[in-house]
């Protein structure tokens, strides 16, 4: 058994831990928040892009758009345009259309790249089809938005950007449907 004071010091101890710990539990969010504009990690665009005072109108950025399809897949797709001219700061919008040409449904998974690779921490997707799986049915036609900004910190050096999808089929790799519970056994 310990003494009367060892045992306030323990117990002063552990108050002092349970402190430190719900600091700590304050202090996670502004240091996720730091960590994230530190490393360029989880397309934290910030509050920087808000408000037209922030565009820069002196320059322009030329954006291409590119589409390919894996070895596997048969559906259309395309950019509703070959490439933007856009200036540094603003929020842009594209178009890409897909189409399953088959008699089946298909589910479908976009993987973006840009280029050039050192220009990709500038470009943040705020917005695009390519966050989740597209599932359509046989013969529909959709057209999936891409909202985006170039970071007016991009190298003036930089004068043009690639984005470009590549879409797979990944129809096998979904979960069988639930089965219906069907009334009356």
């Amino acid at each position: 058994m310990k003494s009367a004071p060892e045992l306030r010091r323990l117990v002063g101890r552990l108050l002092l831990l349970a402190v430190l710990m719900f600091a700590f539990g304050f202090a996670l969010v502004p240091l996720y928040t730091v960590m994230c504009k530190a490393f360029g990690i989880n397309g934290k665009t910030g509050d920087a892009y808000q408000g037209s005072q922030l565009i820069d109108d002196s320059r322009k950025v030329r954006v291409q758009f590119l589409s390919t399809n894996a070895a596997d897949m048969v559906w259309g797709f395309y950019p509703e345009a070959q490439e933007l001219d856009v200036h540094p700061g603003a929020v842009n919008q594209m178009l890409f259309v897909a189409q399953n040409p088959t008699d089946k449904p298909m589910t479908a998974q976009a993987v973006p790249s840009i280029s050039p690779g050192t220009a990709a921490v500038y470009f943040h997707k705020t917005e695009c089809f390519c966050f989740t799986q597209q599932v359509l049915q046989p013969g529909e036609r959709i057209e999936m938005p891409v909202r985006f900004i170039v970071d007016r910190a991009l190298p003036d050096e930089v004068k043009h950007l690639t984005l470009a999808y590549t879409l797979f089929d990944i129809t096998a790799r979904q979960p069988p449907p639930a089965p219906v519970a069907r009334n009356g056994g």
